[in-house]
């Protein structure tokens, strides 16, 4: 039988492209819970994928709360049902939250947009050519 996969602090960082700091804070959440041999830490597999997971959370704007509700789940001895629940459900809410937001940002976009041509027409006006 082979020894589990481990990993150093300085690899997750370089593989990740996070700080050590960040790591520590996920540990001082209680989002991983890395070994420990004196000072060093010694990160999992398990570790590893729970990082991934909160990476792909947090990059699709997951609170760290919502990140641990759904790690919290797969604690459960369902085969997983209620942590894949609980992600579909939390996952279609964020889909229409970033709807909402592209809506926002779309008529945002267009107001802008109008703005500028607005300023450019008077900016080519001939009396704003007489003020310089």
């Amino acid at each position: 039988m082979t020894a589990p996969r481990t990993y150093t602090i300085r690899q997750l960082t370089k593989e990740f492209s996070v700080t050590a700091r960040t790591l520590r804070f996920y540990e001082d959440e209680g989002l991983i819970a890395p070994e420990r041999r004196g000072q060093t830490r010694i990160y999992s597999t398990r570790d590893r994928a729970r990082i991934i997971l909160i990476l792909r959370g947090r990059r699709v704007g997951f609170s760290l709360a919502e990140i641990r509700e759904i790690l919290d789940l797969y604690r459960l001895h369902d085969g997983g049902v209620s942590q894949l629940t609980h992600t579909r459900k939390k996952f279609t809410e964020r889909i229409e939250a970033l709807e909402r937001q592209k809506i926002d940002i779309d008529e945002s976009l267009k107001q802008l947009r109008q703005g500028v041509a607005d300023i450019d027409i008077r900016l080519s006006a001939p009396h704003a050519q007489a003020a310089e």
